[in-house]
């Protein structure tokens, strides 16, 4: 199964050559696809999503998997699958320069309804230039020239927050849920956060790391996990932590991290789409897998949107429901086994 953008590379196939790096793909069968096709190329894929990173898993393919790649040498073909956001863009360029050389060809390719569309003029801030291709199952293919290493070195942002009676210094990246500042969703659940004094607490889809932060500055003796998906994230929770002199172990991992495997507590802001849409069978399963991994007298405690559905997925993987707190369209919700 392939994505839209990914049906993309194929039809334009023959603008690859050489050595190929594929920049944040998605999580489908591109690899397998481009290697049965075109066999010739020398494939390598940096990935900072975990689920992605997975399908990439390859013999043939050369995998980049941290924020910082190093990369041994450069590329004859770079295509970049376009991310959620301009700041991202411009991250990962940057983070691309050392794969790049002057005769490096470099695609763009995404879906129309992700922001692509904006390329050509987000390209020309960045004193790049941006040239339609193709367009075709909704998608959009580019070729983007220029001179690479102009583009400064992006860095991580920091602020302050002060919320639930703590005052904490965050870190963020480009990419990380809700970059650069803290949104309505996570303040309302840092104010309701659980009573947790002891045992093995989760973070989980940890963004920037507030929620795991707020946690242990309010209560020391527990053992904090933090995870993501997303490689940036684990970064952005490691620079959280070390900034306000907390400690965690904080993994990427798709769905819960394999270890420990019994939680105490888990909290999240847990997300909800797959690239844009939305995307119940992610929440579905984090419910369902949360049930299973937590201790006797485990709870879950998540917020959410409250037009989504979210509810009636955790009634039906719990004894036990309550609505914590409800505003600016947000609910908070705590799940337990116990009666």
């Amino acid at each position: 199964m392939l994505a839209t953008a990914s049906q993309l590379v194929l039809r334009n196939i023959d603008d690859l050559r050489g050595k190929v790096l594929i920049v944040e793909p998605m999580a489908d069968n591109l690899a397998t696809e481009l290697l049965h096709l075109a066999p010739e190329l020398e494939l390598s894929c940096y990935s900072t999503d975990a689920g992605a990173a997975q399908s990439w898993s390859h013999p043939a393919v050369q995998l980049y998997a941290d924020v910082s790649p190093q990369f041994s040498a450069t590329f004859d073909t770079v295509v970049l699958f376009y991310p959620k956001s301009k700041e991202q863009l411009t991250f990962t360029l940057a983070q691309l320069k050392p794969a790049l050389s002057a005769t490096t060809a470099v695609f763009v390719t995404g879906d129309n309804k992700g922001g692509i569309k904006s390329l050509s003029s987000h390209a020309q801030k960045l004193g790049l230039n941006a040239n339609k291709l193709d367009n075709a199952k909704h998608c959009l293919w580019f070729a983007l020239h220029g001179d690479f290493q102009q583009l400064p070195q992006a860095k991580a942002a920091s602020f302050s927050i002060d919320a639930a009676g703590e005052k904490l210094t965050l870190h963020s990246l480009p990419g990380v849920f809700n970059h650069g500042k803290l949104d309505v969703g996570t303040a309302l659940l840092l104010d309701n956060l659980p009573e947790v004094h002891q045992g093995k607490v989760l973070d989980f889809a940890c963004g920037c790391g507030v929620i795991g932060a707020m946690l242990k500055r309010k209560h020391p003796a527990i053992e904090l996990f933090s995870s993501d998906i997303s490689s940036l994230a684990v970064k952005a929770t490691e620079l959280t932590l070390a900034a306000n002199n907390l400690t965690g172990a904080v993994v990427a991992a798709d769905g819960l991290p394999a270890t420990p495997k019994q939680f105490d507590c888990i909290v999240s802001n847990p997300p909800f789409h797959t690239g844009i849409k939305t995307d119940y069978s992610i929440v579905d399963a984090f419910i369902s897998q949360s049930a299973a991994r937590l201790s006797s007298n485990g709870s879950l405690t998540i917020v959410a949107n409250s037009h989504l559905s979210y509810l009636e997925l955790l009634q039906q993987a719990f004894k036990k429901v309550t609505v914590k707190a409800k505003a600016n369209g947000f609910v908070v919700y705590r799940a337990t086994n116990q009666s």
